[in-house]
């Protein structure tokens, strides 16, 4: 898959989708989102990942699981109602392994954990709250584990397991422990990108396929940016 320096914009990206193309067969295409674009239809009727998808294949699919506009990384589509049911399966049983790179602006206090809260969502901010105890009527338990990686002068790569998909999880309880996410002005960072993306990575996705039962392990290259690369390097 190739790469580009800079992030689409909405108008060039139906142009540049089949380069975000990581995997594709008969039920299913994978794609390495660009951050900025939406992986669905918003308020703003950007073209979407999913419409994308639908005009690279000609055919009608379906988004398996969702990723955040400003975000970058795998995004995994069906292209067969049995592919989208048994993958949708796999996600409510957890069997999919989902693991995320974020660049944070300060150090864990301890180099890795285990983080569980209570979240949910507030639909006139956008914003998710979280908690320690279950004191919202609609809250969700919300679990990931994360590890820290390396670090640069300035800031700090986690590698994060996200064990439950809840809206804007990573980034609510990384802020939550104070290691907000780069860029990530919703949650608190000090400033934002130029091109208003964040520093969180769908990094990897491990699934079962869905005829096949082999495990698929997808793996999305990193954006291209100056602390992106500077990152790279605590990958091995």
């Amino acid at each position: 898959m190739k790469n580009s320096s800079e992030n689409p914009t909405p108008d060039n990206a139906q142009e540049r989708i089949g380069d975000w193309v990581l995997y594709k067969n008969n039920q299913l295409i994978a794609f390495n989102k660009p951050a900025g674009i939406p992986a669905q239809t918003d308020k703003t009727g950007d073209k979407s990942l999913l419409q994308l998808a639908e005009i690279f294949t000609k055919s009608s699919v379906q988004l398996v699981h969702r990723l955040d506009r400003p975000a970058s990384g795998v995004v995994l589509v069906a292209k067969t109602p049995k592919a989208l049911a048994n993958l949708n399966e796999q996600f409510r049983n957890r069997q999919v392994q989902k693991t995320y790179l974020a660049v944070v602006e300060a150090m864990p206090t301890e180099p890795s954990g285990r983080l569980e809260h209570w979240i949910w969502k507030n639909g006139q901010t956008n914003r998710s709250v979280i908690s320690t105890e279950k004191g919202h009527a609609n809250a969700e338990q919300a679990i990931l584990e994360y590890k820290l990686l390396g670090s640069s002068d300035r800031y700090h790569l986690l590698e994060v397991n996200l064990l439950t998909g809840r809206h804007h999880q990573i980034r609510a309880q990384l802020a939550a422990m104070g290691c907000i996410i780069k860029g990530d002005v919703k949650y608190g960072a000090r400033r934002s990108n130029k091109d208003r993306s964040i520093h969180l990575h769908a990094w990897k996705l491990s699934f079962l396929h869905p005829v096949t039962q082999e495990n698929v392990i997808l793996t999305a290259p990193l954006p291209v940016d100056p602390v992106w690369d500077a990152m790279a390097a605590n990958l091995g």
